[in-house]
């Protein structure tokens, strides 16, 4: 395990808090597209402000450069109406094999130009959305320097860095907001890997961060709005007078002592943040929490804690009748987290909002695929939304040379039809509603009962 890892170099990168009414488009390649990160930030303020009307779409597309982008803006990006625009990019288009070559240097310095290139011509259409905030993300790394059975191109990061660093001046010109991820992944990549020479966030091909790896970018991006410090909720109560000292973002109410025992009701404003301790997604094989030991997301972003000063013994924590566990009175006086035990009520209910928003986001991921066909594939051959049969035609005289579209023609073959891609719109929105409906925080009744 890795220790919680802090990084003041981020708290000078401010990006401001999503408000009520937000539509944010994170567009990206397949880091965006089969990634997590988005989706864990949604999660973020699904619980935290559960009475929030955010939606957050995922606008990444495999394989993407900044020239491939800029192709897609209107029909992908724009139309979606975005308030909040994020984008990165820098991975495919800082190349790859070339790096192992012999003029290397050359090639990394073609590549940076091609994309400063194909940067400012996004820049030229991002200055024509006055109403539309933009925020600039620095990409995840490529790790060079993790011991795994891979290819590694030496140098890539490098490459990368410099586009990144481009990025952000442009921010700064413009008057971005902006936040680059690279050099801190780096910074743990390099921690982790100090004890295992096989650590890695960045997924077993050095490109595609795992899980673990977009919890942390999700924590990155929002200790950058500025959320470090902000509570679940957290109240204190005088066990000995059975009197409340404090409520931060809760109220606690009927608060009785009988038999040494004591008793209330607590609504709290939030849930507390679920974690997935299941790897998804392909080629994952790690889970969301373990992002947990090697950044301090937890101490930082997850605290719902309870304080009861005043008690002498053991006492049990029962919630709503189910015995949570024991703790002491010196332990209860120093205060428990809450949200560091799964089987509360509030807990089990984020987790439904959590599993809600993994259905949520597998139905997004398919919607990607199909357009990953109409832009990787049909709008380089002036088909772009044909969905007729000489598009499906064309498709399948290619097959066999482009393996890409070969994997997606079952997608394609059923989302090439509007009922289809309206029922699946309309079940993500139906999913997004259920959210909606089922994470507003609850009155519920605990009890330290003594032992």
């Amino acid at each position: 395990m890795l220790g919680a890892m802090a990084f003041s170099s981020v708290q000078a990168q401010e990006i401001k808090p999503f408000k009520d009414g937000d539509r944010v488009v994170f567009l990206g390649n397949s880091i965006t597209d089969g990634g997590h990160y988005h989706s864990y930030i949604w999660l973020y303020y699904m619980t935290r402000f559960p009475n929030m009307d955010l939606t957050v779409f995922n606008g990444g597309i495999g394989g993407d450069t900044a020239f491939d982008m800029n192709k897609r803006l209107d029909n992908d990006i724009f139309s979606k109406d975005p308030s909040v625009l994020v984008v990165t990019f820098g991975m495919n288009d800082s190349g790859y094999f070339e790096y192992n070559g012999d003029k290397a240097k050359e090639f990394g310095e073609q590549k940076y130009q091609e994309s400063i290139k194909n940067f400012e011509n996004m820049v030229d259409r991002f200055k024509g959305l006055p109403e539309t905030r933009m925020v600039m993300v620095g990409t995840s790394p490529y790790d060079n320097f993790a011991q795994i059975p891979n290819d590694n191109f030496k140098d890539k990061n490098l490459t990368i860095q410099r586009i990144v660093d481009y990025q952000m001046a442009t921010a700064d010109k413009y008057g971005w907001e902006h936040i680059d991820w690279n050099r801190p992944m780096v910074d743990l990549n390099r921690k982790g890997q100090a004890a295992d020479s096989s650590f890695t966030l960045c997924g077993t091909d050095r490109i595609h961060p795992d899980n673990h790896g977009h919890m942390v970018m999700a924590y990155l991006f929002l200790k950058a709005q500025g959320f470090a410090g902000n509570k679940v909720a957290d109240m204190e109560i005088n066990g000995s007078k059975a009197k409340v000292v404090k409520e931060e973002n809760c109220a606690v109410t009927n608060v009785v002592k009988k038999n040494g025992n004591l008793s209330f009701d607590y609504l709290a404003n939030s849930l507390p943040y679920p974690a997935d301790t299941i790897a998804r997604g392909w080629n994952m094989s790690h889970p969301q929490a373990e992002a947990f030991d090697i950044v301090p997301f937890v101490e930082e972003m997850n605290q719902e804690l309870l304080t009861v000063t005043g008690l002498k013994g053991d006492y049990q924590l029962i919630i709503d009748g189910e015995v949570m566990g024991t703790w002491n009175g010196k332990q209860l006086a120093e205060g428990i987290n809450l949200a560091e035990i799964e089987w509360t009520p509030q807990y089990q209910q984020a987790l439904a909002v959590m599993h809600l928003n993994e259905r949520r986001w597998d139905l997004e991921r398919m919607t990607r695929e199909y357009v990953w066909c109409q832009h990787g594939f049909f709008q380089q051959l002036g088909l772009l939304n044909a969905n007729n049969r000489h598009a499906v035609e064309v498709m399948d005289k290619n097959i066999d040379s482009n393996a890409w579209m070969k994997g997606r023609r079952p997608i394609y073959s059923s989302m090439m039809h509007e009922p289809v891609r309206n029922a699946i719109m309309g079940e993500l929105d139906y999913l997004t509603d259920a959210i909606y409906d089922i994470n507003k925080p609850q009155t519920h009744h605990f009890e330290l009962r003594k032992l």
